[in-house]
């Protein structure tokens, strides 16, 4: 009986199986979280340099996206010409190649190590603190992706098309990165003036002791006036 119920469970799989008829091109994604077992929708890889976020992929299957830091990685050197000192990954991403690759190449992969902690108290607390500051530093992508979904409706996106879905998607990554710009010119602008008024006070500041003397003796000269100069 078990082998014939795995055999007809094994007749049953239907792959790229339709779950939506106005869009086709969605698959289910199983996460098993406790809100929802089974979500629908795009798997998208964003990475964020220094503030600044770029969408290295975007797929409508559900594949296991722990193999794309290697290309992702490559990509990174492409842009920028050399490879990233760290990266700062979710655990699906710590697999034994990508461990093995980023050591190869030199690059620090965030999160735990493989095996036991060292006996070395100082050196596990050591290994701790990194672990937190990486984990910290990691939020930036999880903000990216809340910022998108908060303000700029990543979550509902009304398109059928899986075309026209990803160029959504890319607008608003796009909008993400505008946003950053004008800030980022915005800061300058007032560091700008911040350092401005700075100056014109300190410049003040020197011409104040000056301007009270020059004060002080028109006060003096005018009370030494006749009363019908008034």
């Amino acid at each position: 009986m078990p082998r014939l119920i795995s055999v007809f469970r094994r007749i049953l799989a239907c792959c790229d199986r339709i779950v939506s008829i106005s869009q086709p091109h969605v698959r289910p994604i199983v996460w098993g979280k406790a809100s929802a077992k089974v979500e629908f929708g795009m798997k998208l890889s964003l990475s964020v340099v220094d503030g600044w976020s770029t969408i290295e992929k975007m797929s409508w299957s559900a594949y296991n996206e722990g193999c794309d830091l290697i290309t992702e990685t490559q990509r990174y050197f492409d842009r920028e010409g050399c490879y990233p000192e760290s990266v700062h990954v979710d655990k699906i991403y710590r697999n034994r190649a990508n461990l093995q690759w980023c050591k190869g190449h030199g690059i620090r992969i965030s999160g735990v190590p493989l095996g036991r902690p060292p006996k070395d108290p100082e050196v596990n607390a050591e290994r701790k603190r990194q672990t937190r500051k990486d984990e910290g530093i990691r939020n930036a992508v999880e903000g990216k992706f809340g910022q998108g979904k908060r303000r700029f409706g990543m979550n509902r996106i009304m398109s059928k098309l899986a075309a026209t879905s990803e160029t959504v998607v890319a607008l608003i990554v796009m909008v993400m990165n505008l946003q950053k710009l004008l800030g980022v010119h915005f800061l300058r602008c007032f560091k700008g003036t911040m350092s401005f008024l700075m100056a014109i006070n300190e410049r003040h500041s020197l011409l104040r002791p000056k301007l009270q003397r020059l004060w002080d003796w028109r006060i003096e000269a005018r009370f030494a006036l006749p009363l019908r100069c008034f």
